[in-house]
């Protein structure tokens, strides 16, 4: 089975999505920009850290293609990109469909055995 994912993009695309992914404070990122564009220092905001590492973050999600930074004057508005997180969502989906077969086979062989041996399992 090759995921989807792989499919669709080259690896190296969900490799770099999912390393982007995979700290708490760029997720949270991510959460504050689906509610619209975002300079440095709004994004920094709730965080106790510098507006140089909220920087570096947003350096990792745009490099992943997660973000985009426009010019607005003085202004560097950030933007999510949702698209990428399809396709890791389309690759997670997978996997979730192969457990839900196996879980399904495992339902009908219990089922199964609870009709041969006439006991509740």
């Amino acid at each position: 089975m090759q995921p989807t994912g792989y499919r669709q993009r080259p690896p190296e695309r969900l490799d770099l999505t999912f390393a982007a992914l995979a700290d708490p404070t760029r997720r949270a990122i991510l959460a504050q920009l689906t509610m619209g564009e975002a300079s440095v220092k709004e994004l920094a905001q709730p965080f106790e850290m510098t507006q140089p590492a909220i920087s570096k973050h947003l350096k990792v999600l745009e490099r992943a293609g997660l973000i985009s930074r426009g010019r607005d004057a003085q202004r560097r508005p950030c933007k999510l990109e949702a698209a990428l997180l399809k396709d890791a969502a389309a690759w997670v989906e997978e996997y979730r469909q192969f457990w839900e077969a196996g879980l399904d086979r495992l339902d009908g062989y219990l089922k199964e055995l609870q009709n041969e041996g006439g006991e509740s399992l």
